[in-house]
């Protein structure tokens, strides 16, 4: 800890993203909360991936469905409302969440996350197995959505 009880985790920011497989700890709530990013992938490993998401204000991440990753969410900052479903065109699971809420997306699971607060959404996502590139960084919903257009 330095004089101001801060973390040198904090202290570093997300100037170390994406490291890795390499062993890496971090104080997961300072990185989330100075994450800007729509999107970025913080560590990725063979079996793990960890992204932190800011979605801002009346955004969402965007109804989505992954057929062979479970994900993990967890609210750091901010309020929303999850939609899970086995449908696309109907999520029958709908619950408000806010900071310290945990999320639990099966495989398969159409889901959606609105951040429906009057600030940013700030949360992290955990996937097994990864889900997206090692190192990737979407500063917009709009730049995330044209790169898995082209990925996919």
């Amino acid at each position: 800890m330095n004089r101001n009880n801060q973390c040198n985790c904090c202290r570093r920011g997300l100037e170390d993203a994406d490291r890795g497989p390499e062993p890496f700890v971090t104080d997961i709530r300072c990185a989330a909360a100075q994450n800007t990013n729509f999107r970025t992938a913080l560590w990725t490993g063979g079996h793990l991936q960890l992204t932190l998401m800011c979605i801002p204000q009346c955004g969402e991440i965007g109804l989505e469905i992954h057929t062979d990753t479970d994900q993990f969410l967890q609210i750091e900052e901010g309020c929303g409302l999850v939609l899970m479903g086995a449908e696309q065109d109907f999520q029958s699971y709908q619950k408000e969440v806010g900071a310290g809420c945990a999320v639990f997306v099966p495989a398969g699971t159409w889901h959606n996350l609105i951040n429906t607060g009057d600030r940013p959404l700030k949360l992290l996502s955990i996937y097994a197995p990864p889900h997206h590139p090692h190192g990737v960084i979407h500063c917009t919903k709009s730049a995330a959505d044209h790169d898995e257009h082209d990925h996919y």
